[in-house]
């Protein structure tokens, strides 16, 4: 593989990053420095450290920065549903969200796995 761009896990973890920036548009101003500032910066964590680890030179380094963005989208799964029970997020936004983010989080853990064994 010659860049991370080709791993599924780093193109769903961008798409996710790209759904939390669209979605948190329609949040109140009011959560300009809270909610809105803390999924963002959560959301865009998990494809960054999984772009950074891959650069790294060394195996071990690789699974720590998977396992921060790994970290990153336990925040984001918080930050998600407590936007649904705030009401401040859509149902349906919150679904989509939160089974793409459980999707990423799968992901992550099988890749860390395997690079774990190897």
């Amino acid at each position: 593989m010659k860049s991370y761009k080709e791993l599924t896990v780093y193109q769903k973890a961008y798409e996710l990053s790209l759904r939390v920036y669209k979605t948190t548009e329609k949040f109140p101003a009011e959560e300009k420095f809270g909610l809105i500032s803390q999924m963002r910066r959560a959301a865009v964590s998990i494809p960054c450290n999984i772009a950074e680890g891959y650069r790294r030179r060394s195996r071990k380094e690789y699974i720590q920065f998977l396992h921060i963005a790994l970290g990153s989208c336990s925040e984001l799964e918080t930050l998600i549903s407590l936007s649904k029970d705030l009401k401040i997020i859509a149902d349906g936004n919150y679904y989509d969200l939160q089974l793409l983010q459980e999707e990423v989080s799968k992901m992550l853990y099988k890749l860390i796995n395997s690079l774990a064994k190897d």
